[in-house]
């Protein structure tokens, strides 16, 4: 069977960083101790396993990818902006942050696609301008947008 997952580069922080995202999204650590002196582990979030590698100071993270998160409520916003952002992350605009290691994230309310895709092009626009005045989104916002 072929699979597909993405391989995070870190210089020396895997370890860390699997037990990072292992807390802020409520999964077991895979194929690795929780150790910080690993080589290599994977860490299964909801719809993706993720390998997590050290290996030096040789390349770094940027914004030209990102892992998007699809959410059904503010609370899960809330909850993934907060342990994501924290030690150091930082949030960005319309729903992207960075957090403490360099992976750049998109926590999305599932709402923003469902009122963003409405066929009444006026209401869409207003979700739209307010989701780009944002940085976490605010589901009611969003919708408070929507609804004019």
């Amino acid at each position: 069977m072929t699979r597909v997952m993405p391989f995070l580069w870190y210089d020396n922080q895997a370890g860390e960083a699997l037990r990072f995202y292992s807390e802020a999204f409520n999964v077991p650590v895979q194929g690795a101790d929780s150790g910080d002196d690993i080589f290599l582990g994977s860490l299964s979030l909801p719809g993706l396993e993720l390998m997590l590698f050290n290996g030096g100071p040789h390349h770094e993270f940027n914004h030209a990818i990102s892992l998007f998160v699809l959410v059904e409520t503010q609370e899960e916003v809330d909850h993934l902006w907060d342990a994501l952002t924290a030690d150091g992350g930082e949030g960005g605009r319309c729903g992207w942050l960075t957090d403490k290691f360099g992976v750049s994230w998109q926590v999305v309310p599932e709402a923003l696609g469902r009122l963003m895709s409405d066929s009444d092009r006026e209401r869409a626009e207003r979700v739209r301008n307010a989701m780009l005045g944002m940085d976490k989104l605010i589901v009611a916002d969003l919708q408070a947008a929507y609804n004019g």
